[in-house]
């Protein structure tokens, strides 16, 4: 089972399709029944599940949906969405569950740690939420994807680090540091054990 498409209810199809349209989302359909009935599909970058919005696809109250969407970097997402002219919150940060917010993002750029918000014009709230490292058991694929050249480099980035502690370790120079990287970028993704 996959979960494909997540309904959010609004109160204006038009004014929601242009939000979501200015965030780069793709738009996958727009269509209509008798007037009774609308449907339109977006898929955010890198996403394999959609939303939904429309008329006459749900009974919720406008503005009642609250969502998480994970980002590799919420630092250069928020500035993506900024850009684009976005009210997005300040990034915080908590040193554990159920520990109070701090301003800015965890100090070690901590998976699951790092948080920042913003909402459609109807009040749904979207938290973006920082992960680069997937528990164990979290991910059931073996594919990696990067939905941008920024998303790649952060990653690269981050095994570059990685790899540095590495070569500290052994106290040699890698000369296979490429299969290194890509064994490391690939187990980040897809929720296995990191290389040491």
């Amino acid at each position: 089972m996959r979960l494909e498409v997540v309904v959010i209810p609004v109160a204006d199809a038009e004014r929601s399709k242009r939000f979501y349209t200015s965030l780069g989302w793709r738009l996958d359909a727009d269509f209509a029944i008798e007037g009774a009935f609308r449907v339109v599909q977006f898929t955010p970058p890198g996403s394999e599940c959609s939303i939904h919005f429309g008329v006459g696809v749900t009974s919720a109250a406008p503005g009642s949906a609250r969502l998480y969407l994970v980002v590799p970097d919420v630092v250069a997402t928020r500035e993506e969405l900024i850009a684009r002219n976005v009210r997005v919150s300040d990034v915080v940060h908590r040193l554990g569950p159920g520990k109070a917010e701090l301003a800015g993002p965890h100090p070690q750029r901590q998976s699951y740690a790092s948080f920042a918000s913003f909402s459609d014009p109807d009040g749904n709230a979207w938290i973006m939420q920082e992960i680069t490292l997937r528990l164990p058991g979290r991910v059931a694929t073996t594919n990696a994807t990067f939905t941008s050249s920024g998303d790649l480099e952060a990653a690269l980035r981050r095994a570059e680090v990685a790899h540095g502690e590495h070569e500290k370790r052994t106290g040699a120079r890698d000369e296979e540091w490429p299969r290194w990287y890509a064994e490391y970028m690939l187990s980040e993704q897809t929720g296995k054990p990191l290389p040491t």
